[in-house]
């Protein structure tokens, strides 16, 4: 016996293309096509709608450079400028990761507008944040005092 679902929904498919085809011109190299969707789309008929997935435009590399300003980053999502990129993205639920992968962005891509970074390093060089390696070394032209049992000699 054959299987009731399927010989109706081949049955339903034959109905619709038939009458389809009685009411309108169609060159008979599309007709496979048309039996083949509506049969894709019967067979669909009470399944869940698969996810929108949202297709976005990648910059191109003029865009990127133009993004780029010294007072600030140019964002791709409302096209408005920023100091930094971390918050804004953040309140839109993107990190910067995806951020870069949706826009076609190199990974060495700044968060951080060039200007704002600069002003940043200034502050931390000016009050010692990581100058620990950059102490002065004592000169290696003045002689070192011998010492015997931790007291110089004289």
């Amino acid at each position: 016996m054959t299987d009731q679902p399927t010989s109706s929904l081949l049955d339903m498919t034959v109905g619709i293309v038939a009458n389809y085809l009685s009411n309108n011109n169609l060159a008979p190299e599309r007709i496979g096509d048309l039996i083949s969707s509506t049969h894709a789309a019967l067979a669909n008929v009470g399944q869940p709608e698969p996810q929108a997935v949202e297709i976005y435009a990648r910059a191109s590399a003029g865009q990127i450079r133009k993004s780029i300003v010294d007072e600030g980053l140019v964002s791709f999502l409302d096209g408005r400028t920023y100091k930094s990129l971390k918050r804004h993205l953040s309140s839109n639920g993107i990190t910067p990761d995806e951020y870069r992968d949706r826009y076609g962005l190199p990974s060495t891509y700044p968060m951080v507008s060039p200007a704002y970074s600069a002003r940043r390093s200034e502050l931390a060089k000016s009050i010692g944040l990581g100058a620990k390696g950059r102490k002065a070394k004592p000169s290696s032209d003045a002689p070192k005092a011998s010492t015997k049992r931790g007291r110089p000699t004289k």
